[in-house]
């Protein structure tokens, strides 16, 4: 299943709980600190990346890149994950990031 088509499944099942969710995340997205957009997607980019979380890390990589990051940004920010989650986690999300180039 797409990764749209899992989303629109659930938002179909659980209405409720899917609004609720995005609020948080917006809240914290927008209002959570002083991080502008870009560094925010980067962030989160990375820790989905570090975290093996493939289908996270495609979405993080599409928002960055509307946020106007960089293909070079959303790379180095998948270098940066090397040293805390190894180097074949950052490999693999490097790999993700070639991928859907």
């Amino acid at each position: 299943m797409k990764i749209r088509e899992n989303l629109d499944a659930l938002i179909a099942t659980h209405p409720e709980i899917y609004e609720a969710y995005e609020r948080y995340g917006k809240a914290v997205h927008e209002q959570g600190g002083p991080l502008d957009e870009k560094t925010r997607w980067l962030i989160k980019l990375a820790v989905s990346a570090a975290q093996g979380l493939a289908k996270a890390q495609l979405t993080h990589m599409a928002k960055a890149q509307a946020a106007g990051c960089t293909a070079q940004e959303i790379e180095h920010a998948i270098l940066l994950i090397a040293p805390t989650a190894g180097f074949p986690r950052m490999m693999e999300a490097m790999e993700r990031f070639r991928e859907a180039r």
